[in-house]
C-alpha cells in the first residue's frame, strides 16, 4: 500500500492533526485482528459480486451498499471526474512504452493482495477491521498493487499503468469513502536486452528522450542513503539506482506539472483574482514495503505543500518472484479521487457517486476536450442534522473490559460500517466525541456524533430520526453494545 495514495492533505494540517490525517502507517493500538464482522457476515454461504458467485465463510464482511457499487467503475465512465483524471495522467505515459490496464477484476486472493508484496502475516492491513473479505482466502482488493506481480510476470510492455477501484473499511467524512480509485505505474529495464547489459547507460539515454520542464524542484537528499533510504545491495549498483531514480523523478514531475497546470487553469476560469503562484515540487525520503530507495512527492499549490504520491525503486524480490529476475525499475502509486477533488475543487467525495444530473452535466464533453475543464460549481448546500449515540461496549470484548484471551474486539470502523449500511450517502461524517472508562468495572463508554446530510436533497426530521433509530438498533444487534 502506497502510503500517500490516500492523502492529498496539506502537510501542515497532517502534522498538526497527528496520525489521523497522516499517511497510512501501521498503528497497532488502532487495528484489531478480531473485529466484529459487518452486518451480513455469517449467515449466508454465497455472495454475488459483478455477476460472479463466490463461496463465503465467517470472514465475509462486505455490506450490500458496497457490493451494489462494485459494477459502477467510475474510472471507466466517460466524462466522470475520475475518468478525466485518469485520462490526464495517462497522457503523460504514452503507449507503446506503457500499457494501460483499466479493467482488472476487484476480487483478488489474499496472496495477490498481501503475500506477493511481502506483507507480514500480522500486518494491520490484513485485519477484518480494515479489509472487505469474501472469505478467508478472497477479498476486494485494497490497492492496485494486488496486480503488480502478475503484471510484471506477464511482461507485456516496458511500462504499465493500472487504474482501478479499491476498497477499504474506513472512517466517514467528506474525504473518505469505502470505495476509491488508484493508479499504479511502473517502468522496467531488462539486463539481457539493453545495449551491452548496461542498465545505467540505457536509463540515462531514455531520460534524454523525456520532455523537460521549468518547475522549481527541491531535492536536497542523495539518490540513496545507507540508513535512511538504502540501496538494494547485491541487486543494484549505485549507478543503476541513481539512474532509475532520476528517470522516476523526471517522469513524475512531468505528471504533476500536467495535473497542476490544468488545476491552475481551471482555478483562473472560476476566479479571475486567483493568485497564480509559481509551481514548486519537492522530494521527501519515505518508506514503502516494496521499494527502496523510496520517496514522496509534494507540490506547493494554493498556499501549502500537498503530499501527492509515493514511489521508489522496485524491490528486486518482486521481480524475482514474478519470474523476471533480470528486470529492474521504478513504481509509483497515486489516489485518483484526491487528485480529482483538487483538480475540480469538489468538496465531498460522496459526490463522485452521485447520479444527479446537476453534478454530471458539469463535466460533459471534457473527456474529448481537456482544455474545457472547469471547477465544479456547487448546486446547493443542504442543512445537516447532528445526532449523538452513546453506548457501553460489550463486557465480552477486550475493548469493553474483558481480560479473557482471544475475545473479539471493538473497532471504530465497525460503527462506520453500520452507519453507512443504514444511511448510505445520506451521512456526511461520524466523529468520536467522547469516551469514558468506568473506574470500578473497567467498561468503556463511547459517544459518536453523526451528521446526517445528503449531498443532493434536504433530509426531513422524520427521515433522520428513522436513520438514527435504525443505527441504534443495528449497534445493539451487531456489536452487542448497551445504549445509554
Amino acid at each position: 500500500m502506497w502510503v500517500s495514495r490516500f492523502n492529498i492533505a496539506p502537510r501542515s494540517i497532517r502534522r498538526a492533526a497527528g496520525p489521523a490525517l497522516r499517511a497510512c502507517q501501521p498503528c497497532w493500538s488502532h487495528h484489531r485482528f478480531f473485529s466484529q464482522p459487518a452486518a451480513l457476515a455469517s449467515q449466508q454461504h454465497q455472495t454475488e459480486i459483478n455477476g460472479q458467485k463466490y463461496e463465503t465463510d465467517s470472514w465475509f464482511n462486505i455490506p450490500p451498499n458496497v457490493i451494489n457499487k462494485v459494477p459502477r467503475k467510475l474510472h471507466l465512465q466517460k466524462d466522470h471526474p475520475i475518468y478525466i483524471t485518469r485520462q490526464i495522467i495517462q497522457s503523460v505515459f504514452p503507449t507503446p512504452t506503457f500499457k494501460y490496464h483499466d479493467s482488472l477484476d476487484p476480487v483478488v486472493t489474499t496472496h495477490q493482495n498481501f503475500d506477493s508484496l511481502g506483507f507480514e502475516k500480522d500486518h494491520p492491513g490484513r485485519a477484518k477491521s480494515d479489509t472487505y473479505y469474501v472469505n478467508s482466502d478472497t477479498l476486494l482488493r485494497t490497492h492496485t498493487s494486488a496486480h503488480q506481480a502478475e503484471t510484471f510476470r506477464a511482461n507485456l510492455s516496458d511500462g504499465y499503468l493500472i487504474s482501478a477501484d479499491v476498497y477499504r473499511r474506513d472512517e466517514i467524512d467528506r474525504s473518505h469513502y469505502p470505495i476509491f480509485h488508484q493508479m499504479e505505474g511502473a517502468r522496467s529495464w531488462d539486463r539481457t536486452t539493453v545495449p551491452n547489459g548496461d542498465i545505467a547507460a540505457a536509463v540515462w539515454s531514455d531520460i534524454e528522450k523525456l520532455p523537460k520542464h521549468s518547475v522549481e524542484v527541491q531535492d536536497p537528499n542523495p539518490p540513496f542513503h545507507n540508513e535512511r533510504n538504502p540501496l538494494q545491495e547485491g541487486h543494484h549498483s549505485a549507478a543503476e539506482a541513481e539512474a532509475i531514480a532520476a528517470h522516476l523523478k523526471r517522469s513524475l514531475e512531468l505528471m504533476v506539472v500536467e495535473i497542476f497546470t490544468r488545476a491552475k487553469a481551471a482555478a483562473k476560469k472560476a476566479d479571475p483574482d486567483f493568485v497564480d503562484e509559481p509551481l514548486q515540487v519537492r522530494w521527501v525520503e519515505a518508506y514503502f514495503p516494496f521499494t527502496s530507495p523510496s520517496w514522496e512527492l509534494e507540490v506547493y499549490y494554493d498556499g501549502d505543500w500537498l503530499e501527492c504520491l509515493g514511489c521508489g525503486v522496485v524491490k528486486q524480490k518482486l521481480y524475482i518472484n514474478a519470474g523476471v529476475p533480470n528486470q529492474l525499475g521504478w513504481a509509483f502509486g497515486i489516489g485518483l479521487d484526491r487528485i480529482a477533488m483538487l483538480l475540480f475543487k469538489i468538496p465531498d467525495i460522496r459526490l463522485f457517486w452521485s447520479q444527479d444530473d446537476r453534478f454530471l452535466k458539469q463535466f460533459r464533453g471534457v473527456s474529448d476536450d481537456l482544455d474545457s475543464l472547469r471547477r465544479f460549481k456547487p448546486f446547493s448546500k443542504y442543512p445537516g442534522c447532528y445526532k449523538d449515540v452513546s453506548f457501553w461496549l460489550s463486557s465480552t470484548s477486550a475493548a469493553g473490559g474483558s481480560i479473557k484471551a482471544n475475545v473479539h474486539d471493538f473497532h471504530t470502523n465497525d460503527v462506520m460500517e453500520i452507519v453507512r449500511s443504514v444511511a448510505g450517502d445520506d451521512v456526511e461524517d461520524v466523529k468520536l466525541v467522547d469516551e469514558f472508562t468506568h473506574p470500578k468495572t473497567g467498561r468503556r463508554s463511547m459517544c459518536y456524533r453523526i451528521n446526517y446530510r445528503s449531498p443532493e436533497r434536504t433530509l426531513t426530521n422524520q427521515q433522520t430520526n428513522y436513520f438514527h433509530d435504525k443505527v441504534r438498533e443495528a449497534l445493539v444487534k451487531r456489536l452487542g453494545v448497551e445504549i445509554r
